[in-house]
């Protein structure tokens, strides 16, 4: 399979004209996912899509492939192996930034979060934050198909989180999200060590350490249409430790 070549500043943001915020989505073995996220996401003119790809062995970059061949406000960034969430999201805001996108958004590739919030999140970005989280804790917001354990686990984590750290958000582990371009410019992405879902823990804690408006807007979170979910109990470890880190850490 040939890959097509990286979409350079002036194909991305002459050809695609308004379309300034980029959608940074990780994929592995999303293929039964990620066609038709890519068509809702495309359906709305402000936005291109990122797929982070790491080797997938189900063929997901095949598929993200052939539709950037066709249409150029799509982009494959294929990596040789399996190297972490944190990992991808970060390779994908290098690629954005570097392509010039004003706006970079983050989200799953599993339609847990619904496309739909996209341009409340840019909105969001462009008016009043300089990082609009999807938030599933504030009024208005919510989850679905979650069992009783799987609900402990994720507001006990974003309480700890909150504790040790100060953050200003009730859903510091959410990953839908909109930067503005300054945050991921002032963070320094070299120095981010999480890359499970301490990620996300870690890059607000960073945004609000560099002196940046966040704020929260609800949606609604169902569980995954299909496919298995990549949590696991050392993703749970490396967040608990990662918060104490992070709290003694001099950023």
């Amino acid at each position: 399979m040939t890959l097509p070549q990286p979409i350079t500043q002036k194909r991305a943001f002459i050809d695609i004209g308004l379309a300034d915020c980029t959608v940074v989505i990780p994929t592995y073995n999303e293929r039964e996912n990620i066609a038709e996220l890519i068509r809702r996401i495309l359906e709305m003119s402000r936005f291109r899509v990122l797929v982070v790809d790491d080797n997938s062995p189900d063929g997901t970059a095949s598929i993200v492939a052939d539709m950037a061949a066709e249409e150029p406000r799509v982009g494959l960034l294929l990596r040789p192996e399996k190297r972490g969430l944190g990992s991808a999201y970060i390779a994908g805001f290098r690629r954005a930034l570097a392509e010039g996108a004003a706006y970079i958004c983050e989200m799953d590739a599993d339609f847990s979060h619904n496309p739909a919030y996209l341009p409340q999140l840019l909105a969001a970005a462009e008016t009043r934050y300089d990082l609009a989280i999807g938030s599933r804790y504030v009024p208005g917001g919510g989850t679905t198909d979650w069992g009783i354990v799987r609900q402990m686990i994720s507001r006990g984590g974003n309480l700890y989180a909150r504790a040790i750290l100060g953050l200003p958000v009730m859903d510091a582990t959410g990953g839908f999200r909109c930067y503005r371009r300054r945050v991921l410019e002032t963070i320094n992405l070299n120095d981010i060590q999480s890359n499970g879902y301490a990620f996300q823990i870690e890059l607000v804690y960073r945004t609000m350490r560099a002196g940046f408006r966040i704020g929260e807007l609800p949606i609604i979170f169902p569980d995954r249409r299909v496919g298995c979910s990549k949590m696991s109990k050392r993703i749970v470890l490396e967040a608990l430790i990662n918060v104490w880190r992070l709290r003694f850490c001099s950023l």
